[in-house]
Parts: structure tokens; C-alpha cells; sequence
């Protein structure tokens, strides 16, 4: 694999891999690691050889955390440093290049995912989430608004699940995930490696995005959503959500 010790990348194939590596922080996003990916995609999303592109995070305990905070909490204690400004900048321009990738994107999503994280996944084409997944946007419970382009897919949740984990900052695990979108399809831990081999070995030319699509709902298993509406309608806030929905 190439790439610096905290972001790996390696061609397969047609296939663009990459992996989120400090393992020891929740592979927590740097500044470094979001511009190098921005400049991978830009390539990769060039490149004739590139079919598609696979991001997961290594470890096994997280995907991606979030931005690595506590960088940016010492930065603020430095007057002029640069890096708070800069990191949520270029975290902003890799989300939307993420978003508008012309390729399939497809994010293995095992463990935790938040902040940063969902950033460079939930804006992908593919989200594959295993049984471990726990996502939650917890910038909310701090007052800020959802951040990394949360807005957007917050919004397009069914019913006032959006408004909900807004208010809220709930904690989703993969069922829920995959109701909300969050997620688009659910694969067992155990059958990542084997589903990575199959996109490795799939050929994306034509219709890559339903090339993609069939080579993942060949290790799909299906789940039931735990959260419902009557769940919701228990937290004070819950109400507020349904009563503020479209």
C-alpha cells in the first residue's frame, strides 16, 4: 500500500482502496490525511484504470471517529495557528468531493462512525454497514449544528428522524442506519474480506454503480430497524421532531 502511516492506498485491480490507519485514536481524521485523500480522489476520479473506490478504517473498534480533536483543541491554544480554519476548510471541500464523485464510492463501515467520519461516508454512493456500526453526530450535543454536510442527508431521513437526531444526537446502530440511509446495505463483519475480493474482481465499466450494487447484494443480509416512532415520541425532544416535520 502507498500513503503515509495514517492513510493507505493501493490499486487492486480496478479497485482504489484506501484505509483510515491510527487504529489507536479511532483512526481520528488530521488535516494531513484529508488533503491526501482529496488529492487521491481527484486522481483516481481521472484515472481510466479506476472503477471504483473502497475507504475503510482499520482496527476493527471504528471506521472514523471524527477529526482528530484533540489537535485542533491545542491549536486553539496556540493565537494565529492556522489549523482549526484550515482543517474544517478542507474537510469541507473533501465532503463535497466525496459527495460528487463520479465513481463508485463505496465506505465498509465497522464500528464507530461520527463527525469527520461520516464526512468521508455517509456521502458516498455505497454505504456498507456491518453489526458494529454506531453512528451519532455528537457536535449537536455541544450546540453546534450537525456538521459535515449533516444538514443534507439529515433532512431526506423518513418521517422526523432527521429533525430527531439533530435535536438529539442519538446514536443509530446498523439497523437503524440502514433505515435512515444512512446506510444502504448491510454485510456481517466476518464477510468484509470476501466482499472486498468480489469488487476487486468485478468489472465496472458501463453501469459501475449497479456493478457495484450487484457485487455487494450478492453478501447483503437483511435487518429490522429498532427505532420506530413510538421510540421516538418517549424523548421530550422526539416530540418536538415529529411536530416539526415536513
Amino acid at each position: 500500500m502507498g500513503g503515509d502511516g495514517d492513510i493507505l492506498f493501493e490499486d487492486t485491480g480496478a479497485l482504489g482502496r484506501i484505509t483510515l490507519n491510527r487504529p489507536g485514536v479511532l483512526n481520528a481524521l488530521t488535516l494531513e490525511m484529508a488533503r491526501r485523500l482529496d488529492a487521491r480522489l481527484v486522481e483516481w476520479g481521472a484515472d481510466g484504470r479506476i472503477g471504483a473506490v473502497v475507504i475503510e478504517g482499520a482496527g476493527g473498534r471504528a471506521f472514523c471517529a471524527g477529526g482528530d480533536i484533540r489537535a485542533l483543541y491545542e491549536a486553539m491554544g496556540r493565537p494565529g495557528d492556522p489549523l482549526p480554519v484550515e482543517f474544517y476548510r478542507d474537510e469541507y471541500v473533501l465532503t463535497h468531493r466525496v459527495f460528487s464523485f463520479p465513481k463508485p464510492y463505496i465506505a465498509l463501515i465497522d464500528g464507530v462512525v461520527m463527525g469527520g467520519g461520516v464526512g468521508v461516508s455517509v456521502h458516498g454512493s455505497h454505504r456498507v454497514a456491518t453489526e458494529n456500526l454506531l453512528f451519532a453526530m455528537p457536535e449537536t450535543g455541544i450546540g453546534l449544528f450537525p456538521d459535515v454536510g449533516g444538514t443534507y442527508f439529515l433532512s431526506r431521513m423518513p418521517g422526523g428522524l432527521g429533525m430527531y437526531l439533530a435535536l438529539v444526537g442519538a446514536r443509530l446502530g446498523a439497523a437503524d442506519a440502514l433505515y435512515c440511509g444512512v446506510a444502504t446495505h448491510h454485510v456481517p463483519r466476518e464477510r468484509l474480506a470476501d466482499l472486498a475480493a468480489a469488487l476487486a474482481a468485478t468489472p465496472f465499466g458501463g453501469d459501475a454503480r449497479g456493478a457495484a450494487s450487484a457485487a455487494i447484494a450478492k453478501f447483503f443480509i437483511s435487518i429490522t430497524p429498532i427505532m420506530c416512532r413510538e421510540g421516538i415520541m418517549r424523548h421530550p425532544w422526539g416530540l418536538i421532531a415529529l411536530a416539526l416535520r415536513p
